[in-house]
Parts: C-alpha cells; structure tokens; sequence
C-alpha cells in the first residue's frame, strides 16, 4: 500500500490514536464499572482519526477550542494523561483543578482552551482566539471543533460572519458524527452537508473522510496554510462516527447495532495499523511495544488519580470569581 505519508507520521499517528482509544476506554470502565468517575462523560471513540489529522497539519502555538467531548483533543494537544484522568476523578491535580470535570478540560500551556459544555460557545471562543492571535501579529491559527448538533446554533451564522468580514485566520471544524444528542442531520435540516452552510458568507469549506488521517491532514493542512497567509477562514465538514453512545448513559435506541458495526469496519486505527504492517514500517512486535507503553501510561493515569488529593475547600470560588481592584460605588 503506498502512501504519501512518512513512517515517522504513521507511527505518530498510530500511537496518538491508541492512547486516545485506550484512555477513554479505561475511564468508562472507571466511571461504569467502578463508580471512581461521577457527573458527564462524551467519549471520543472512533473519532481519533480528526485528533491525530489536525496534530500533523498545524503546530501546537495554534489554539485549539472545542466542546464537551474533549478528552481526544486535549490529550493530542499535549495535556498529559494524568492531569485529565484526575480530572475526571474530580481531583486537585487535574487539568482544571477537578473544577471542570469532563466537559472542561483546559491547557493554557499547549493553546487547548478547552472543552465547554455551552452547545456551540466555542465557535464564537474559537473566533475569538484568531482575532487575538491577529491583533498580536502572530501567524497562529484557531482551530474550533463543533457536532453536527451545534452547527444548529445561531451564533455559527453571526460568526461566520463577523470572521470572513474580519478575514479571521480560523478553522470551523464540524465533527459530524450523525446524530447530535440522539437525533439524525436528517430531521434537523433541510441542508445535510453541513459544509454548503459557509456559501452564505463566500467562506471556503470542504467536506471530508473524518476516518481517515490522512484526510483530515489534507484539509486541514490546505486550510491553515490559507489563514497563515491571510486568506481568512475555512469551514470543514468532517464525516466521523461515534462507537460510543452521545453520553455514557445514552441507550442508542436511535441507531442500529449493524449501524454501528459497519462503521467500525472503517475503524481508523486499523486502517494506520494495517498501512503501517503493510509498508513495513514497524514489526508486530515493535507495535506490541508501542501497545504496552501506551496500556502502561493510561494505567499510571489512574493510579496518579487516584492517589491525588481531592481540591482544598478554599478553592471553591479561586478562578471563577475575579476580585475587582477598585471598590464598587453604591448609591
């Protein structure tokens, strides 16, 4: 199988993907089995495909910004696997203090400025961030991920707007994995291809293979190039699927077993492992290797986790309520 792509990219990709898959299947065991994980949990399955794209196309100066099913993106962006696993257990030594929990994961020092739990917010979050990184004078690009659910949202319009009016060097990136909360793209729209909604503001877009990295990293390579130059922002449709139910107590009476089947026939991490087997770029063993160190990393996850204390009361109000530095004046 020949490909464009370098080993060094492969094997990049590969890892990255296993960690994502690992991590978020261990932490459903945590949440089901075990009851360690509490609150709301989205989970990233079968979507590793767009984390591992998206890394290889831009550097990691460029803010990334996406909503509540964000354990893939923080942790391709860099936020270590303990800090999100304590975060999940809601622990002192999480990404966001145990504050934010599953849907907030944040990590100013990678530019991942999080997940939110407002549906659709970090469109306007996402703009936000290119205007600031165009002001400064940088050549930075934001990159804000949204579902199919929250292309829905008014605020997409007035931003796509405000960014193409602005030239804002941004990247909208619609995950479209189907079916927003539990209902289909089909009975909430007349316009099914998602990526046709950037026609209104004469915004470049494109529609794509979400499965595939390979994909992922074209378009998204294609789009940064063109904000980083000034051209202005770029909306991408990227056509994925979630393995995994909209929540961790969603019943997904929606969809169809076979359904579900089927889209795991494309499953992306098989589709990087059977490239990499098949051009010889790694031995089995050295993949059982890469396998052992991932499982070895996600279990430590845990066990810092777990052995992390939980917030001090004290922190309570710390980095939600910002103490004015003049007095109020009340009449």
């Amino acid at each position: 199988m020949a490909t464009r792509f370098s080993k060094e990219t492969y094997m990049y990709w590969y890892e990255l993907m296993y960690l994502i898959r690992q991590f978020e299947l261990m932490a459903e065991e945590k949440y089901k089995m075990e009851g360690k994980i509490r609150g709301f949990f989205h989970a990233y399955v079968g979507q590793e495909a767009i984390a591992a794209g998206c890394m290889t196309a831009t550097r990691i100066e460029d803010p990334f910004v996406t909503g509540y099913r964000d354990h893939g993106l923080a942790l391709a962006k860099g936020v270590s696997p303990e800090s999100c696993m304590a975060e999940l257990y809601g622990k002192a030594t999480g990404c966001a203090k145990g504050k934010g929990g599953s849907m907030h994961f944040f990590g100013k020092d990678v530019a991942f400025f999080g997940g939110h739990g407002i549906v659709g917010a970090q469109i306007g979050t996402g703009a936000g961030l290119a205007f600031a990184e165009k002001y400064k004078g940088t050549d930075n690009v934001s990159l804000s991920f949204f579902g199919d659910g929250a292309a829905r949202q008014g605020i997409l319009h007035e931003i796509f707007n405000m960014a193409m009016t602005w030239k804002l060097p941004a990247i909208f990136l619609c995950e479209n994995n189907n079916y927003a909360m539990g209902t289909s793209v089909a009975r909430t729209s007349n316009v099914q291809d998602i990526y046709k909604l950037a026609d209104a503001y004469e915004m470049p877009a494109d529609s794509i293979d979400g499965m595939s990295p390979e994909a992922v990293h074209d378009a998204v390579a294609r789009a940064v190039k063109r904000a980083r130059e000034g051209g202005g922002p770029t909306l991408i449709e990227l056509k994925t699927y979630r393995y995994k139910g909209h929540s961790i107590s969603d019943p997904q009476k929606y969809r169809t077993k076979d359904e579900v089947e089927e889209y795991k026939q494309r499953d992306p991490i098989e589709h990087v492992l059977n490239t990499i087997l098949e051009n010889k770029f790694a031995t089995q063993e050295e993949i059982d290797a890469i396998n052992k160190r991932v499982n070895d990393k996600v279990a430590e996850s845990v066990r810092f986790a777990e052995e992390s204390p939980w917030p001090n009361e004290d922190e309570v109000l710390k980095d939600i309520v910002m103490e004015p530095n003049y007095p109020f004046i009340v009449d």
